[in-house]
């Protein structure tokens, strides 16, 4: 028998997810994943509202007034930064996902820049990589996809759906997560933790990455 839930009940959840987004962004903030302004974080309310970071506001310094409650099926709500639409979206196409977390990592924006023209960068070998989503061994090669960094919002929002909808045409598993060239990384999981823990994972190995082009011994 399915019982309808209370307005307290209901409120309790944004509460809870309102809580989740201000320690995102904490999080972010206190490794520099976020400079300045840059960066965002929702996490899901329910099946129809996330609470997501408004535009303008400093991540490592979120108050409550600083998150926006948004209905999926609504237009953003005034004071939303423009990549909220990539948010909405995609939780309505992937209902499995709890939270998106979005930040300006400088590894994953250099590396998302440097490998723009083909698509996508793999990671394999790498220990770390088993903290992703259903990777069981380093021996997987995981596939982050590269968008080009475009205005345009809803053109942006189709190609990551389409993507997305389609299998890897290829031997490797799919990264939860996308980056933008020149802009930063775009990850998410069924849970806020499992959010925090795919952003920085990929951060850090693209982190790794860099490291051994750079490593001579």
């Amino acid at each position: 028998m399915t019982v309808a839930l209370t307005i307290l009940e209901t409120d309790a959840r944004a509460e809870t997810a309102i809580d989740a987004v201000i320690l995102a962004g904490r999080y972010a903030a206190e490794r520099h994943w976020v400079p300045a302004t840059s960066g965002n974080f929702s996490v899901r309310i329910d099946s129809e509202r996330i609470a997501i970071t408004r535009s303008g506001v400093d991540k490592g310094a979120l108050t409550r007034a600083d998150v926006l409650i948004q209905k999926l099926d609504a237009p953003l709500v005034a004071g939303s930064s423009a990549e909220a639409a990539l948010h909405t979206r995609h939780y309505v196409e992937q209902p499995d996902t709890g939270a998106i977390f979005h930040i300006h990592g400088p590894h994953s924006t250099v590396i998302g820049l440097a490998h723009a023209a083909g698509g996508a960068v793999r990671l394999d070998g790498w220990e770390l990589q088993k903290a992703l989503s259903g990777v069981k061994t380093h021996e997987t090669t995981i596939e982050v996809p590269i968008f080009a960094n475009d205005q345009d919002i809803d053109a942006l929002s189709d190609r990551v759906a389409a993507y997305l909808s389609t299998p890897v045409k290829s031997d490797a598993v799919r990264a939860p997560g996308y980056l933008l060239a020149g802009h930063g990384l775009y990850a998410w999981g069924k849970t806020a933790q499992d959010a925090r823990r795919h952003v920085e994972a990929l951060e850090t190995l693209f982190q790794q990455s860099m490291m051994l082009r750079s490593y001579r011994p």
